[in-house]
């Protein structure tokens, strides 16, 4: 139906047969006609989960801009004493979470700033406050990079501190802080930070004493498809190593308000090939999730008929990490009512689910 030429038939042919693609096939499969690739990426997304897109009913909470880390592309990072930092106390980070008592919420996101003077044994202690507030909900918190600096800081190994952190409650890692693992892109977008290998090895530590992860990439800056296909290429080799990730989130660069601001964002087109390509090349990722704050209510509509199978949650205006770069949802906000509607008029089921894709019962 496409006419196509003999460089896709093969690709459409091992997709078709849950064949996996290597590196060059992907490569090629980046430049094939959209509507081909979002065919190929919805078959693959009913193959795993049919006519179901899913949602819970969550909240942020960002203790802290202030980060020790200065990455090039962050819009949310300031230094300590910044007019427009913030730097919660527990106090009132409890009652961010005492505000959700009666919410439903089944998930607490725990993600801020790489802060320069707590280390692990403050964060699990807020922890245990937390999960005294909300117990019914699971604590999904840190990304590996505030991890690796937090377990550092105490003297602690991976192993012992991820330990230490699940023992107080933490059930799940995000995936933010992968950003692009390639090494000389990381090195002019966020050289601080810690490496594409600390990132994997702390997701591999967690997946190995049973804290499931999710994983991300932030594309659409400087880097091209080679480096996109190569970073998925070695989230993929780690999920066959512990399968350990429940789901992959893309994330697009937003370029209001940081030093990189000049680079532009890429297309909604651009979006789907990247969401497309992700749910076709990652064969053993579950969940592919169209992050709503990020793309906006309606591209991430879009976005599931591009293989996308999963839209994060109702979120209660309590992240501000991409409405401060731009995000046309400035309080970003949903009901579960809005969320299933979103899905309804997309033409999937809505499922409501907890962090590890549970379905909810009603």
């Amino acid at each position: 139906m496409f006419g196509l030429s003999g460089k896709y038939e093969s690709l459409v042919e091992k997709v078709d047969r849950s064949q996996r693609l290597s590196r060059d096939e992907a490569s090629v499969l980046a430049g094939a006609p959209l509507a081909l690739l979002g065919l190929l990426a919805s078959r693959v997304k009913e193959r795993k989960s049919g006519r179901e897109v899913y949602y819970n009913r969550n909240f942020h909470i960002e203790p802290t801009n202030i980060c020790v880390f200065n990455c090039r592309f962050c819009s949310y990072r300031r230094p300590a004493g910044a007019s427009d930092a913030w730097d919660y106390s527990e106090e009132e980070i409890l009652a961010q979470v005492e505000a959700h008592r009666d919410s439903g919420a089944t998930e607490i996101h725990i993600v801020g700033g790489v802060h320069p003077q707590h280390d692990i044994y403050y964060y699990a202690d807020l922890i245990r406050k937390v999960k005294r507030i909300l117990p019914q909900a699971s604590v999904k918190a840190f990304t590996a990079i505030e991890l690796a600096y937090m377990i550092d800081k105490a003297g602690l190994t991976p192993h012992d501190g991820l330990a230490l952190l699940k023992e107080a409650g933490m059930e799940a890692i995000p995936g933010g802080g992968a950003e692009i693992f390639d090494e000389a892109i990381r090195a002019r977008i966020c050289p601080e930070k810690g490496s594409s290998e600390t990132w994997l090895a702390m997701h591999r530590e967690a997946h190995r004493i049973g804290i499931s992860t999710n994983a991300t990439i932030l594309y659409g800056h400087v880097e091209n498809w080679e480096h996109r296909i190569d970073h998925l290429d070695r989230l993929r080799t780690l999920q066959d190593e512990t399968g350990g990730f429940n789901a992959f989130i893309p994330l697009k660069y937003r370029s209001r308000h940081n030093s990189m601001s000049e680079v532009g964002e890429v297309s909604v087109v651009e979006d789907m090939r990247m969401t497309a390509l992700a749910r076709v090349y990652l064969d053993n990722f579950p969940h592919i999730k169209a992050y709503w704050p990020m793309f906006g209510k309606t591209t991430a509509q879009i976005a599931l008929a591009f293989g996308a199978d999963d839209m994060d949650g109702t979120i209660d205006d309590s992240t501000k990490i991409y409405s401060m770069a731009g995000a046309e949802d400035q309080s970003p906000a949903m009901t579960a009512a809005d969320m299933e509607r979103l899905i309804r008029d997309a033409g999937y089921l809505p499922v409501e689910r907890d962090t590890f894709y549970n379905p909810v019962k009603k």
